[in-house]
């Protein structure tokens, strides 16, 4: 299989001949992957897809209270949302902390980033409550709430005896309960991680030298699939592969170009708007073409 010249005119990468996949380091160290990491949200499930109209007008409401006279409350949304986004892939409570660093220099005195955290959830889980029930009675299909080619990726992973392991920001027991209503448990089994309270016990990077070191495993081992800035760089960091998994989450299919560029930023090796390429995405990373 020869690669292509992209379409886009966005940078000097390359396309696998027909597919959507985009190579941005063409030499990989191909075929000898043992151990998969995914991240959850924008990745595999679009349970959560819309979270950030929920977290940025919430803190900018919050964040108002504390306005400067020299500050509109645009400013002030926009302040959030870089906040919110820069910060998108490490557990929610970073992005509290945030908050509350914005509100101490305006001085005033805020709540315990805990209590905002759990504000938001409580939020979120307001906006997607139905989603979740409707994928546990059987009334909504799994394969609706899943980026295209999820599965089919999973399950050629699998059929190739590689261990997968799922980390989210978002905390463990809602992934856990949200693995389950699009069937995805079977996949990943034990190996489900996801944001605790104690956050400094817990972050992706952690989370991959356990993995390493757990299965004896050199970096060039490990291969990684996201969304976020935080899994591919600590991925790239150990020496592993990433690939970027630019989605829109609404305009399923379509290139998230600022995902992109912020992925590729991060060291992303390839980058593809959604998993639908899965054969010839497999067939390349293990060495098979």
């Amino acid at each position: 299989m020869t690669a292509e010249q992209p379409t886009d005119g966005n940078g000097a990468s390359t396309r696998l001949p027909g597919t959507n996949i985009e190579l941005i380091t063409n030499e990989l160290a191909r075929g000898s992957f043992k151990a998969v990491l995914f991240d959850f949200d924008g990745t595999l499930s679009l349970i959560r897809a819309g979270w950030q109209d929920v977290m940025i007008p919430m803190l900018t409401d919050i964040l108002a209270q504390h306005q400067r006279n020299c500050e509109t409350r645009q400013d002030i949304r926009l302040l959030i949302k870089e906040l919110v986004i820069d910060m998108t892939g490490k557990q929610t409570i970073y992005q509290m902390i945030g908050l509350c660093e914005e509100i101490e220099k305006r001085g005033g005195r805020p709540k315990a980033p805990l209590e905002y955290k759990h504000q938001y959830l409580q939020l979120l889980w307001d906006t997607i409550k139905e989603r979740v029930a409707s994928l546990e009675s059987g009334d909504a299909d799994a394969e609706q709430m899943l980026v295209p080619g999820s599965r089919q990726l999973l399950e050629a992973l699998h059929s190739r005896g590689l261990v997968m392991y799922l980390a989210s920001g978002t905390d463990r027991p809602y992934v856990l309960r949200e693995v389950r209503a699009l069937q995805l448990e079977g996949f990943f089994a034990d190996r489900v991680y996801g944001a605790i309270d104690d956050y400094k016990e817990f972050s992706k990077g952690l989370l991959i030298s356990d993995i390493l070191e757990t299965n004896s495993l050199s970096g060039d081992q490990l291969l990684c699939f996201g969304d976020g800035y935080v899994e591919i760089e600590s991925t790239k960091q150990a020496g592993g592969t990433a690939v970027g998994v630019a989605s829109t989450e609404t305009n399923i299919g379509e290139l998230n170009r600022w995902k992109r560029e912020r992925l590729i930023a991060a060291g992303a090796d390839l980058i593809v708007p959604d998993l639908r390429d899965h054969e010839s995405l497999i067939a390349y990373l293990c060495g098979e073409v």
